[in-house]
């Protein structure tokens, strides 16, 4: 009897515990607010090249579309593909580096571009590898290698590997995710670390 009477009570206080441990992993009724994610722009930080330390700012959807032209923000935040041919630095042969339209992240050189005969602007590798993501594309009924920034989380384009030599990497860039700072221009904007790039 007192055994029974034992379980019983350890039953009822297991009952009673019960509201509390459930609580803890049901979700709220309301939301937490994100503290303005949608409004306070994305940042992050990354050493460059040159050992200093840099900030990359992902502006808000609101502010991208007024920065961005409709082609920019179709391609870089929707996954859009500028036509070929008709674009900005598909045959650009100025010396410098292109970053991103978006953050300002260093992406491709002039050194590592060359004609593709793709229509779009194409690079053996990136300037640094460490500021793109690739991932599996499987959209239009393929299976690609697209490229994004990895600070701004811009869509850059794709990779394949039919390029030349020394990589065998075609890297097959938008203009429109890309904005080229002249070698002129590296040190005035902050990148004076890749003019050591175009020095004979």
């Amino acid at each position: 009897m007192r055994k029974n009477f034992t379980i019983f009570i350890a039953a009822i206080s297991v009952l009673a515990y019960l509201p509390a441990v459930n609580s803890c992993f049901q979700k709220p009724e309301q939301p937490i607010p994100r503290q303005g994610a949608d409004i306070v722009p994305s940042v992050s930080v990354s050493e460059g090249a040159d050992g200093k330390w840099r900030t990359y700012v992902k502006p808000s959807k609101e502010d991208l579309k007024k920065r961005l032209t409709p082609l920019q923000y179709k391609v870089t935040q929707e996954e859009g593909t500028e036509p070929p041919f008709k674009n900005e630095y598909a045959d650009n042969k100025r010396e410098g580096i292109y970053v991103d339209i978006v953050s300002g992240e260093p992406l491709f050189s002039s050194a590592d571009k060359y004609d593709s005969g793709t229509g779009w602007p194409s690079f053996t590798r990136p300037l640094d590898p460490g500021k793109i993501v690739e991932r599996q594309d499987r959209k239009l009924f393929m299976t690609r290698t697209e490229v994004r920034s990895r600070h701004a989380d811009s869509h850059l384009g794709h990779v394949f590997p039919d390029g030349p030599k020394p990589t065998g990497l075609r890297y097959c860039m938008n203009s429109a995710a890309l904005r080229f700072i002249p070698k002129e221009n590296l040190e005035k904007e902050g990148y004076g670390q890749y003019l050591k790039l175009f020095q004979k």
